[in-house]
């Protein structure tokens, strides 16, 4: 995350020198995790869904730059809050993270400057998942790396200001190497953002 951040401040000032329309975006919303069963911690036996990873919400910062009239590129990070729960019991949550850094290629419905831009993204991402107790700033959690897809649309308000909606699908190999663990993780993100338009 300490190189995220001087990367995409140095793509933003690079920006206009090379006559492409930038945006900086910052939201939230909803993390909906499908297939959250992770394994399990007992040792004589259990099942995929003993430990789960549960819905929360997100906030999250996005930097796209439209290269084309019809395309662009966009990377972003969020931080997601969730809770991990065992033995498919609420009393168990305890809270956690997940941090994302993700990049996509952008595929716009209509030409650069449009008002309304709806759009269909898709690209890779790598997400760090935090256990309670741990910090990822002390080098805290396990990272794993995957896809996304998704779509929405984007609405210029002023010459400056715009607001999008997005739904993605992140899909990504289980956290924490549990056994029984099997197949990938999908988390569903459903946001609203306001942005700033250069």
């Amino acid at each position: 995350m300490k190189l995220m951040i001087p990367a995409v401040m140095a793509v933003a000032m690079a920006a206009p020198g090379f006559g492409q329309v930038a945006e900086f975006w910052i939201g939230g919303g909803q993390s909906k995790i499908t297939n959250k069963g992770i394994g399990t911690t007992s040792a004589t036996g259990g099942n995929e869904n003993d430990v789960q990873l549960r819905d929360g919400f997100r906030v999250n910062f996005r930097l796209a730059l439209n290269t084309g009239r019809f395309y662009g590129h966009e990377v972003g990070y969020a931080y997601n809050r969730t809770k991990l729960r065992f033995n498919q019991d609420a009393a168990t949550d305890q809270g956690m993270a997940i941090h994302q850094g993700l990049y996509n290629f952008m595929l716009y419905a209509t030409p650069e400057g449009s008002r309304v831009r709806p759009f269909g993204a898709g690209g890779v991402h790598f997400a760090n998942f935090v256990p309670p107790g741990s910090s990822a700033a002390q080098g805290g959690g396990q990272t794993k790396f995957g896809i996304n897809y998704g779509g929405g649309i984007k609405v210029r308000i002023t010459s400056m200001f715009g607001l999008r909606v997005d739904y993605r699908q992140y899909s990504t190999g289980k956290p924490f190497d549990l056994p029984l663990a099997s197949g990938r993780l999908r988390q569903n993100e459903f946001s609203a953002s306001f942005g700033l338009l250069l």
